[in-house]
């Protein structure tokens, strides 16, 4: 295989993989009552789902930089799309609500693990194109969950019926197969010895224990800062739909206000990772991006029928501080381990955090029996995140702050 054919190829893998992150956690919501009905899924059930994405990601994303390590990361990939496809088929045949908590935790195993190691295949094929291959993966991702959110309905209501919701699951596991394709291909690249060539010729890089990047101070700041943002995103998505319910708007309405969160994150997912990638100092885009967050709140909050698109499309933009700390994954570390490892505790440790919020937003609705309070503490909440953000601008590298005998293996490696 040509080095041209060979990007392309991976390329066109990593835009699939990136379309197939987000459809098994983000179909379920819309098709959640009919399943439920239909399955016998109780409100602990249900909140159990709405919560195993955060678990998925804490547990395995831990462990998906060891399992790079032994397998290798284009090997892994193809197995976590393999687990994708086979956890949301198989959910979408049983007739047992812990079948399907099983098989649903199956499945987003599976994509968690993809989403770690997806920096690292991004710093050892284009380690002198991260922002632009970041650009194009974070807009994979856009696309994947608004197409869940947009498409699960439809289908499910064309196989009709009361278990229509089946077929509006198990779509997504049929684009995972499809997506599986050139990674069987890519995986043949792990077999050409170790450690594996970058694009560039230098090599991959030795795996980076993630205990080592919990010693770090880019480490910590790095899963804060994702944590925080991750919190956002998950309340954003659990609970803005209510909000404008609560505010007199139709099902409908609702659904169509998320669209343009979702949407408008299509076209700021490309770019976002571009200017990451290009501009020195990154305070204005940071800053830019997390003052959204307390704007569209306090719109939605004490005003939201006065401009609801314009609330819901500067949430949007909030939201795109998620594709700017993907691309800073892979800039804050020198070598496709590093990048491994900081995506590793960056995810499992940031989902953790992001836990919290839909969980508490919901426990301050009810206990206030508005949205004022809840919108107002993410308002407070988006100023961490922004002194996060701002700390994490400048230009540094994980390796550099490892311990001696873990920094000369891994920085001696490339």
């Amino acid at each position: 295989m040509t080095r041209t054919r060979g990007g392309a190829l991976m390329v066109a893998g990593i835009v699939l993989l990136a379309l197939n992150l987000r459809p098994v956690a983000g179909s379920v919501g819309p098709v959640l009552d009919d399943l439920r009905a239909d399955l016998g899924l109780g409100a602990g059930g249900a909140g159990l789902l709405t919560s195993l994405p955060v678990l998925a990601f804490a547990s395995v994303g831990a462990l998906a930089p060891r399992l790079a390590a032994r397998v290798g990361r284009h090997r892994l990939t193809a197995l976590a799309l393999l687990v994708v496809a086979l956890g949301a088929l198989l959910r979408a045949t049983v007739d047992t609500a812990p079948a399907f908590l099983a098989w649903s935790f199956v499945a987003l195993g599976g994509m968690a693990a993809a989403n770690v190691v997806l920096p690292s295949l991004v710093k050892q094929h284009f380690p002198d194109r991260v922002g632009p291959l970041t650009a194009v993966y974070s807009t994979g991702l856009a696309i994947g969950v608004t197409a869940a959110a947009a498409l699960t309905v439809p289908v499910a209501d064309t196989a009709g019926g009361a278990d229509g919701w089946r077929e509006g699951l198990g779509i997504w596991g049929l684009l995972a197969l499809l997506a599986l394709a050139p990674w069987l291909w890519l995986a043949r690249l792990d077999g050409r010895g170790a450690p594996a060539q970058a694009a560039g010729g230098g090599e991959a890089g030795a795996a980076v224990p993630l205990g080592a990047i919990a010693s770090t101070r880019t480490g910590w700041l790095m899963a804060v800062t994702f944590g925080l943002q991750a919190l956002q995103a998950y309340a954003i998505f659990g609970w803005v739909p209510a909000v404008y319910r609560d505010a007199g708007y139709t099902d409908a309405q609702a659904g169509g206000y998320m669209g343009l969160v979702t949407g408008i994150s299509i076209p700021l997912s490309l770019l976002v990772p571009l200017a990451t990638a290009r501009w020195y100092d990154l305070r204005p885009l940071m800053l830019g991006l997390t003052v959204c967050y307390p704007i569209a709140y306090s719109g939605l909050a004490f005003a939201p029928t006065a401009a609801p698109v314009v609330w819901a499309l500067v949430v949007g933009a909030a939201t795109c501080t998620f594709p700017l700390i993907l691309t800073l994954i892979g800039l804050r570390a020198r070598t496709p381990g590093g990048t491994a490892a900081l995506s590793g505790f960056t995810q499992s440790v940031g989902y953790l955090i992001a836990s919290i919020g839909p969980f508490g937003v919901g426990v301050l609705h009810d206990a206030t029996g508005g949205w004022q309070v809840p919108l107002m503490v993410l308002s407070v909440l988006a100023v961490p995140l922004a002194l996060g953000s701002v700390a994490l601008s400048r230009p540094r590298h994980v390796e550099d702050e490892l311990p001696a005998a873990v920094g000369a293996g891994v920085t001696g490696s490339g």
